[in-house]
């Protein structure tokens, strides 16, 4: 069988346009998570919590002028908590109505001894969410995007703010 001489491992840099790519998602969800889970401020808050938090991820929207998938990049801040063993990490709203459709079948057709049972859910103590959004510079032919994620943590209850961070990355776009 011939390899193909194409194919690259998916960790692997690669920045054919100068854009926004999976790689800059990645680097950007992992730093910022870790800058999160290790600001005095979170740490506080989980030492007065007693606990690990529970962090759930809401909407990270792209205000930027060109398409970026941002469930894919709200995957990759998930990944980073999720990995990161310091916070528990609990289902967005779409995944948890799938997990309720589910458990609701198996109230009529599972052995009762192994289904599901309702209000067993643990609830997010925290609430990851922000905004991406980029500056532009151009002069003669030369461009340059500055990508800049904004995010915050915040209490569920109180509604309070424990983390507020913001991650840029400059690119140089080639025509």
């Amino acid at each position: 069988m011939c390899p193909n001489r194409f194919a690259r491992d998916p960790g692997q840099p690669i920045d054919l346009s100068g854009r926004w790519n999976d790689t800059d998602s990645r680097q950007v969800a992992e730093k910022m998570i870790s800058e999160l889970l290790n600001s005095p401020r979170y740490k506080e808050y989980a030492k007065e919590l007693g606990k690990r938090p529970t962090i759930i991820v809401g909407l990270i929207r792209n205000r930027t002028s060109e398409h970026i998938d941002a469930n894919a990049y709200i995957k990759k801040f998930e990944m980073a908590i999720f990995n990161s063993n310091i916070a528990d990490l609990v289902e967005s709203d779409t995944f948890r109505d799938k997990l309720r459709e589910e458990r609701a079948q198996q109230q009529d057709f599972a052995d009762p001894a192994t289904m599901a049972q309702w209000g067993k859910e643990v609830g997010a103590n925290l609430m990851l969410f922000g905004e991406m959004t980029s500056e532009t510079d151009v002069m003669n032919k030369q461009r340059v995007v500055n990508y800049i994620t904004t995010l915050f943590l915040t209490d569920m209850e109180s509604n309070k703010r424990v983390w507020y961070g913001q991650h840029e990355i400059k690119k140089y776009i080639r025509k």
